[in-house]
């Protein structure tokens, strides 16, 4: 993530064990800066849309890094990208990424995604030399 430039103004995370490790690993690569929040809502289980509601608060910060689980991640792509957690069938394995531009609180448009990464790629990244 580094390598390819991403700043984080938020890092949130779900509650449970693995999801924790990860964000730890995340914060610490990036100095602790920012450091992880929990977010309840990102426990598995919980509806999409209710994630989506628990992150408007952050709608002022401009890169916000999601560690979760699946398959609730890709019904908040989903969601943001179609108004519908069930419209776009994506599958983020371990360690997937994807990113996405949100659009401003007064415009009535669907999100936009910009890329989307899997672990493999994102470990030819790192092995790239600079």
């Amino acid at each position: 993530l580094r390598r390819l430039g991403l700043e984080f103004d938020a890092i949130l995370t779900s509650p449970l064990e693995r999801a924790l490790q990860t964000a730890e690993i995340v914060t610490a690569e990036y100095g602790n800066t920012p450091a992880s929040q929990t977010l309840r809502e990102l426990a598995t289980g919980v509806a999409p849309a209710r994630v989506v509601a628990a992150l408007a608060p952050l709608a002022r910060q401009a890169q916000v890094l999601i560690v979760g689980h699946e398959p609730q991640l890709s019904g908040v792509v989903s969601l943001l990208l179609t108004g519908s957690s069930e419209r776009v069938s994506l599958l983020f394995k371990k360690g997937g990424c994807v990113a996405l531009e949100l659009p401003e609180q007064s415009e009535h448009r669907s999100s936009e995604l910009l890329w989307m990464m899997t672990q493999g790629q994102l470990r030819k990244l790192r092995k790239r030399p600079t």
